[in-house]
């Protein structure tokens, strides 16, 4: 087995059941047979179950929302929601199972586990269930002894959620000239995009006409290179005419000086053209520079509109959050007119208590001047009683003093007479010492006198007779003694 945490493998009908008792069953007709032969959808099941029951706190379990790090990495993930799902839950069922020490938990076990797998994994489950119940019946008697304890973890949330109103209201009285400052800035910010945007009509109107009179220059040098193209194929043709008639070439001279004449003033005037052109070029890249540093600012302005956009959103949220306290901040003072509605007539209850009171006490005063005064008297009567009783007291304490004495003197005659009784008893035990031997001999003798005929009776022998019982009453007796 892969695992260092001891537990008994039980057999698919006590998991089987064991999972009902504990309402982790991922169907309701679980039978022994679906764990001999498991679905892959069995352990995500029990181990789902598990966690909401036992392990994970109300509130404290999977949204079911992605991560960053997941929306970075997948090109569409909502094809991969389950797929997550899945995945989350066998890291916390791995993390588990490692707390219990049952290791080499895989993910194929997790969704293609063999018959063997799940019986172990779902005994190490049940048996932990088993060993968390056992922990917490030797924990009950410790609970029992605070009976208060959810009356006082009320109170204690109740005196939370009140410093927080009292933090939350002065959080709010602090934030609330850095909103009045913030509206201000956004309700600027919003004016100033309003005329930036009137600048940008403007400027992309002046664009246009720029672009409209480029146009119309353009077309005019097109224009004059067509006829600089054209003259040139007619001064061409005039040289050819020149060399075949000399009057025609004076004409053509001459013509040809005007056409030049005409070139002439045709390209100062291309010149002049060209010039325009290239100041308008230069005034189109000025308004293009400027258009730039325009547009760049115009983009900041966006971007301060945005984040006063998001402040507003965040100020909004946060009104309405006030709107939501401020709500609950009525039912509180509603609460608070109620309990001093009570506390006012507790007061009232309590004065008339102590009213009653300080009669009682009135009361019980006058008793007890009577009562002292009836001891008092009382008193004066005892006082002739008292000093006889101190006189048979002094004799009584004589008497006691004489019989003290009378019985030390007892007390040392019994020693004196226990000192010679244990001398005397000594010397009877020595006596006894010595005889021994001499009433050992007679008994002997009367024995062997006791075996001999009985016709004709010895005086000795009725001597020995005689002496026997009382021997053997004396050996008794020493023996006694020296017991």
């Amino acid at each position: 087995m892969a695992s260092g945490f001891g537990f008994p493998i039980l057999s698919p009908a006590e998991i089987a059941e064991q999972l009902f008792q504990y309402g982790i069953a991922p169907i309701a007709n679980l039978r022994p047979e679906n764990i001999a032969s498991p679905q892959p959808d069995l352990l995500p099941g029990v181990l789902a179950r598990f966690f909401d029951s036992f392990v994970d706190a109300p509130g404290d379990g999977e949204d079911g929302l992605l991560g960053f790090s997941d929306l970075e990495v997948l090109d569409n993930p909502e094809h991969h929601a389950e797929a997550i799902r899945v995945l989350r839950l066998y890291n916390k069922s791995q993390a588990f199972l490692d707390s219990i020490q049952f290791k080499d938990f895989t993910l194929a076990d997790f969704t293609r586990p063999t018959p063997r797998r799940v019986v172990e994994v779902l005994s190490a489950l049940i048996n932990f269930l088993f060993y968390r119940e056992e922990k917490v019946t030797l924990l009950q008697p410790i609970v029992s002894e605070t009976p208060d304890y959810h009356e006082r973890t009320l109170e204690l949330k109740a005196r939370m959620t009140q410093k927080e109103i009292a933090d939350h209201e002065l959080a709010e009285q602090m934030e609330e000239p850095m909103a009045q400052q913030l509206e201000a800035d956004v309700n600027a910010l919003q004016q100033k995009v309003q005329v930036y945007n009137k600048q940008q009509l403007a400027l992309r109107a002046k664009a246009a006409a720029i672009n409209d009179k480029k146009e119309e220059i353009h077309r005019k040098i097109t224009q004059a290179d067509f006829e600089l193209t054209k003259h040139a194929q007619e001064n061409s043709r005039l040289m050819s005419k020149l060399v075949k008639s000399p009057e025609k070439v004076q004409r053509a001279l001459e013509e040809k000086k005007s056409a030049r004449a005409k070139l002439k003033e045709s390209e100062k005037i291309a010149m002049q053209n060209d010039q325009e052109k290239s100041a308008t070029l230069e005034i189109r890249n000025k308004a293009h520079e400027k258009l730039t540093k325009q547009h760049s600012k115009i983009q900041d302005v966006h971007e301060q509109l945005v984040a006063a956009k998001t402040v507003e959103k965040e100020v909004k949220a946060r009104k309405a959050k006030l709107n939501d306290e401020s709500v609950s901040v009525m039912s509180f003072d509603a609460q608070i007119v109620d309990w001093q509605g009570k506390v006012h007539e507790m007061e009232e209850r309590l004065k008339g208590k102590v009213k009653e009171r300080n009669q009682i006490i009135a009361d019980e005063n006058q008793k007890l001047g009577a009562l002292s005064s009836e001891i008092e008297g009382k008193l004066q009567c005892l006082e002739p009683r008292e000093k006889k009783v101190e006189a048979t007291i002094a004799k009584a304490s004589n008497l006691c003093s004489e019989a003290a004495s009378a019985r030390t003197a007892a007390t040392a005659e019994q020693q004196k007479i226990r000192s010679k009784f244990n001398s005397i008893v000594k010397a009877f035990n020595t006596y006894m010492d010595s005889v021994d031997p001499f009433l050992e001999g007679v008994e002997e003798v009367g024995r062997q006198s006791a075996g001999e005929g009985a016709s004709a009776p010895d005086p000795s022998a009725a001597v020995t007779t005689k002496t026997t019982p009382r021997a053997s009453a004396m050996s008794k007796k020493r023996a006694r003694k020296r017991t």
